[in-house]
This record gives structure tokens, sequence and C-alpha cells, in this order.
């Protein structure tokens, strides 16, 4: 094959098939229309990328999947008269031809009609047909038409399409204004005239120009602007609730480790998502662990109730520390009771787990390694606590730790945090056989002890140092998990942009000599790692004043004029995926290399100083292999807390225990 016929096959794969358009004789038009024979050969190359390209006359040839999605809403079939208007190179005539009778395509611009023309007669299309006119008023010489199409958006409907259209036609248009939201639109005339019109989704055209459309106002109306590029390379989202949203990151399954982001702790629309791709995921594509940005104790709390293991005796209340709404809240719940039954019933081997990577949790974390040793080896257990009870006053306080350790000048914690970490270690194979989960979750625990130690230590410097122990920390423990699962496991990762998102392409590793977990990820697992970024522009968000503080329900800010979130909410379109993998949307994802800023709430927010305290210079395109935007997000809706004595205690207020 020809690298263009496997360049083909590959867009029909992905950009069309994947995104649930898989009508077989769809398929068959797309694959047998060479679409380089459409464009000049200054851009043959990207002719079958997944975003529109310039032809002559300063116009666009669409973006493949628009054109696939057109075809089949306008529900093409043979036996139909097609017109289309707005044929510029001539492509979706073509492709449209290969499934319909005969196509008409009307284009304003002499010198489109020509190539386009000629392309048809040396290809051999000859029921299709290029004709100039104002394509506003249709082509009624050859009317009435089963399907009109338009690559142009308007304001309305022209009337004169309403005309020519047949009883039982469908006419498929985009409407809205230049440079606004557009929404791509069915319209269907009833047998009796009376017409229905159904939304397919936010979209972005040039405008219709014509009599019945839009005034040519010269070049400013035919270039278009960054905002333009992105609504036209971004696929529009359904509901989340909808399966179609999950199935849309299908495309990301193929790797071992997929990491999803978030741009704040406390919006709903973050967790939801993330739940509903991790549900697809895991029951669609095998993967088996679900590491998330909390401590690993407290994971572990509901990682025994997920995989219906028995809980430990005295455990603590999982996620009761500050920022207890960042677990604690009506999302999450929603996704751990969907895992608590999804592996009811399942084998051991088969069942997906929850795990922590974080290493807040100190005092948690020792007192696990020591009831493990307790179970397995009293003996180490006594040595274990010898050991810890240097860290023991400070667990509760581990900052206090690292005052203490830097006026000394020393870290007089360390060795035994990290003899006991070896010893459990060398022990792997003897501890392991009385219970490999155990062992596996001790082990986990040691780790934490020891860069914990080293965390609070390097904290109180202010330094570099400890955001990357941390996310080093949290490297670790993911290679640990997918070791521990096997050859064949593979992880779901949530965690914040920050930690996701590719360090080396933002100024907290270009400035400031920070890592990440997703640059980490990228060195080690290569294109077997997938990070998928999320973004908002307002709407409200659950977070604090300080470190410590009650939780509060914010209004966001809307977005800053120079920054990547402003950029997204100008194209228009309320939510979408924008595919950044290596070779999809090349023309787009170039614009957009130029740094911009990029937002990043944590738990705690401060709008008053947000250009300081919360954005940060990035390159989203090296960033992430995709980014999801949601224009409006709200804030998590918090658990209740603790009950006071005398009430009645529900089953939220002793979460995770009422499952």
């Amino acid at each position: 094959m020809s690298d263009f016929t496997m360049l083909r096959e590959r867009m029909i794969d992905r950009q069309i098939a994947a995104r649930g358009l898989d009508d077989p004789k769809l398929l068959a038009a797309f694959r047998s229309v060479p679409r380089e024979e459409f464009i000049s050969r200054d851009y043959a190359g990207y002719a079958y990328e997944d975003s529109p390209l310039p032809i002559e006359s300063g116009q666009t040839i669409s973006q493949p999947y628009i054109v696939a999605l057109t075809i089949d809403a306008a529900e093409i079939g043979p036996g139909d008269k097609v017109l289309e208007v707005g044929a510029g190179s001539g492509y979706a005539a073509a492709v449209i031809g290969q499934i319909a009778d005969q196509v008409i395509a009307i284009e304003r611009h002499a010198e489109l009609v020509r190539l386009a023309h000629d392309r048809m007669r040396r290809l051999g299309y000859a029921n299709v047909r290029i004709v100039e006119g104002d394509g506003t008023l249709g082509w009624p010489e050859e009317a009435p038409y089963d399907v009109i199409v338009a690559a142009a958006s308007g304001s309305h409907v022209p009337k004169s399409w309403l005309a020519q259209l047949k009883p039982g036609g469908r006419i498929v248009v985009p409407l809205g204004d230049p440079g606004s939201a557009q929404t791509l639109v069915k319209v269907t005339k009833r047998e009796d005239g009376t017409l229905v019109q159904e939304n397919l989704g936010g979209v972005r055209f040039v405008p219709l120009i014509g009599k019945e459309g839009f005034r040519d106002s010269g070049s400013a109306a035919q270039i278009a602007t960054l905002p333009q590029m992105v609504a036209e390379a971004a696929e529009p989202l359904p509901d989340i609730e909808d399966p179609a949203f999950a199935a849309m990151f299908d495309r990301y399954a193929d790797a071992r480790v997929v990491l999803l982001g978030e741009a704040s702790h406390g919006t709903s629309q973050f967790y939801r998502a993330r739940a509903a791709i991790t549900r697809r995921l895991v029951e669609r594509h095998g993967f088996n662990i679900v590491a998330l940005e909390a401590d690993w104790p407290d994971a572990a709390t509901l990682d025994r109730i997920v995989r219906h293991r028995p809980a430990r005796e005295g455990e603590e209340r999982a996620f009761a520390r500050f920022p207890a709404w960042m677990w604690r809240n009506r999302e999450f719940d929603h996704f751990v009771r969907w895992l608590h039954g999804h592996n009811k019933g399942k084998a051991a081997g088969q069942m997906a787990g929850l795990f922590g990577l974080d290493l807040y949790n100190l005092s948690a974390s020792m007192r696990a390694v020591i009831d493990y040793l307790e179970g397995v080896d009293p003996a180490a257990a006594k040595e274990a606590r010898e050991r810890y009870s240097c860290l023991a006053p400070f667990s509760q306080n581990p900052a206090a730790y690292g005052r203490l350790a830097m006026s000394h000048g020393y870290a007089f914690c360390r060795d035994g945090a990290v003899t006991m970490l070896k010893e459990l270690l060398q022990r792997r194979l003897r501890y392991a056989l009385e219970d490999g989960e155990e062992w596996l979750d001790a082990s986990a625990n040691a780790r934490l002890v020891k860069n914990a130690e080293a965390y609070y230590r390097v904290m109180y410097e202010g330094s570099e140092e400890s955001w990357n122990l941390r996310d080093t920390h949290m490297f670790e423990t993911l290679c640990a998990l997918l070791d521990a699962h096997g050859p064949n496991s593979k992880a779901v990762v949530w965690a914040h942009n920050s930690h996701i998102g590719d360090a080396r392409y933002t100024e907290m590793g270009i400035a400031r000599g920070e890592l990440n977990i997703g640059q980490l990820c990228k060195e080690k697992f290569g294109k077997q790692v997938r990070n998928i970024g999320f973004g908002t522009h307002g709407g409200t968000v659950a977070a604090a004043d300080d470190w410590d503080g009650p939780m509060l329900v914010k209004q966001v800010n809307p977005s800053m004029p120079e920054s990547y979130e402003r950029l997204c909410h100008e194209c228009g379109v309320e939510r979408f995926l924008l595919d950044l993998r290596e070779g999809e949307n090349h023309r787009v994802a170039t614009k957009l290399m130029e740094p911009r800023l990029e937002r990043f709430i944590g738990v705690i927010y401060r709008p008053e100083t947000e250009r300081w305290s919360h954005y940060s210079q990035a390159i989203l395109p090296h960033q992430f292999d995709g980014w999801v935007w949601f224009d409006e997000t709200d804030a998590v809706t918090a658990l209740p807390g603790e009950a006071r004595p005398g009430e009645q205690t529900s089953a939220d207020e002793t979460w995770p225990f009422g499952l």
C-alpha cells in the first residue's frame, strides 16, 4: 500500500469509525476518495490529519470527521439527489457522490469551481456536477432535492432551500453568526410541509455568503482566527451521563497508563467525567488499577471495600482530614459504589483496585506497617516501633519535624525510616507468601514513611525539591502497583493537571526545575502513556481560603484574556475534546505551541490574587495528549461530616463504611 492509502485507513479508523460513525457505506465512500487530490501539494502531507486545511481563494477544506458527521446526519443513501452548498475543493461532494445517485455542488468562487470541476473529470466522478452561483439561493434548475447540506454557517435556513427540498427531505446546516458559537442543525421536511429541527452539537464554519446569508466583508470573514481553528478541531462532547461521552476516549485505551487531570480539586464535571472515562476503561479495555492523588492508607480503606476484603480492626475513617471534600463528595462516592458493584462476584485477579499515590498521612502509614508486622513477624513489629518512635511525636504535625531537623542540621529520623523499608523489601518473598495484597499495602506504607520524612524535611526549606520528592514518590508507587499486578496491568491515574501534564513544557519545569508524575511516566513508558487535561472558563468551585480552612463554594473568575482557557471559551463550543496526540490536529496544535497562561486551582483558591497565585505559563499541545473542556462548571457536593453526640448517623456520615 502507498503511504496515502495507509494514512487514509488510519483516518477512517481513528477519526470516523472510532467516533461512532461506522456505517459501512459511509466508510467505503471515504475509502474511495483520495483527499490528497483535493488540496495543494504544499499541504498534501497533512491530507489525513484531523483538522481543516487551507485551499485556494482563502477557503478551507473541512475536517474529515465533520464531513462524515454531516453525511451521516443527512441520512444520504443510494438514489438520492443531493445539493451541496459550498463545494470548496469538491472533496465532500466527491465523498457524497460515492453514496448518492446525483450531486450538485454549488460554489461562489470561480477559481474553486474550475479546480473542483477538473478534479471530478480527472478522477472519474461523473455523477458530481460543480456549478458557480449564490449558494443561499440553491440551484432551482435541478430541484427538488432529497438532501441539502451546507459547508458554511448561516443565521437561518434560507427559504430557497426549503422550497427546493422534497417532502421527506433533509437539510443539514450549521447555524450561528461568524465569530460566535454555531450549532449543526438537521431540518426534516414532513410530507405535509411542516418542519422538524434537531440540534447535533457545536461546530465552527466559515460564514454563508449570499443574498439569503451574510454579506461578503472581504478577507476578514474568510481568514480563520485561532478560536475558530480550535472550534474546527474540537470534537463536541455529549452529556457526561451519555455512554457516547466515555466512548470518545477509546482512542486512548491502547496505552498502559492513562492520566486524567483536573484544573481544580473541587469541580463536579471533572470528577464525573473522570468517573465515566474510568468506567469505560475498566469495563471495555481491561484497566485494573485506579490510582488517586490521595494518601495510600485512606485509599486502602476504600480498596478493601470495593474489592470485598475485610476491614482492618480499628481502621479510621477515610479522608477525614483537610481537604476532606476532595474525596468525600457525592461525585466520587458514586464512582466508589459503582466499582464496589462492578467487582462483586469476580475472582480476586479480575477485580479493579483503588489505590492512593500520595504521602501526607504519615501517622496512618506508620501504624499500618506496625499492624501488618504484628501479624506476620512480631519481632519485626517491635523493631518498627523503635525505629518509628523518632517520627511518632511529629506524626500529627510533620512540618514541625522539618523545622527541628533544619535547626539540628541533620535528618535525625531518616535512618530508621529507610532501614524499615529496606528490611520489608528484603523479606518480600517470606512475607508475601502470607498475603501478597497485605504485603503490598505494608511496603507502600513503609515507602510513604521513608519519603514523607524527606518531604517534610525539605518542605520547610521551601525549595522545588519537596515538590519533586512528592511526585517522584507518586510515580514510584504507581510503578510498584503496575509491577505487583503483572505485565498485563493497566492503570488510570486521577490527579491535578499540575501533576499529570508533562512538566517539561510548563513554567514549573522550565523555570523552576520541577518534575511531575506525567513527565516521569512519559520518560519511562513513552507512547504507552496518555495524559488528558481538563479546563473551564467559569462557574463555581469547592475550595478554601487557607490551609485547614472550611470548604467554601466560590465563584470562579472568568478566564484571563491571554490564557488557553479564554481561547477555548471564545471558540464557542460548550464542551469538547481536543485530540493533541502526535499527528492529530497538526494545524491548530502548531498554532497552540506559543506558550500561554493556564489556570491551576488547588484546594485553596484566592480569586483576588488569581493571576499570580493560580496561573502559570504552559505549552498545551506538548503538555497533554488530550484536552477536555467544560465552559461552565459547578462545585462538587461534599458529603456530610461526623454526627454530633446524640444525633442519628447516616450512611453518608459513616462513609465509606455505609457501602
